[in-house]
């Protein structure tokens, strides 16, 4: 692949059905090119942690992909509350999901703990009252 291929998804905040259907375009692509197939779990697992943080966390948000040749990146962007404390955020098990979130099975504190540990590079950047904006980036 000479040139680069780009997706744009748009995740719906509070709609917890259709969570993960980015992430699953995203891994329906990646297989129909040929990335290894370790790649693509590791990339559905991270990009599916991010999308559930913008369905709980947030209004919602934006997902845009990059494909190239050696690198697949993602940046996943929300106008939600912003985080407070980052450092504190990839913590695992911090969270600040509310108790009816987490008796859906949601909001256990991975998210960016999981984001961090399945891609080569994590970046997020975050303003309280504005949003939150991740960086992932993988080596194909």
């Amino acid at each position: 692949m000479s040139e680069s291929l780009k997706l744009s998804y748009t995740v719906d905040g509070g709609d917890f059905v259709s969570a993960g259907k980015a992430s699953e375009g995203v891994k329906r692509t990646l297989k129909s090119i040929g990335i290894d197939p370790a790649v693509i779990r590791r990339i559905a697992i991270a990009m599916y942690e991010g999308e559930i943080n913008m369905v709980i966390h947030a209004s919602g948000g934006t997902a845009e992909i990059e494909i190239l040749e050696d690198k697949i990146t993602i940046v996943l962007q929300d106008k939600g509350p912003g985080i407070e404390d980052i450092e504190k955020a990839m913590q695992e098990g911090f969270t600040t999901a509310t108790a009816a979130i987490r008796e859906l099975g949601f909001g256990a504190g991975m998210g960016l703990p999981n984001m961090k540990r399945y891609s080569d590079e994590l970046k997020v950047e975050s303003t309280v009252g504005v949003g939150t904006t991740v960086y992932l980036s993988f080596n194909v």
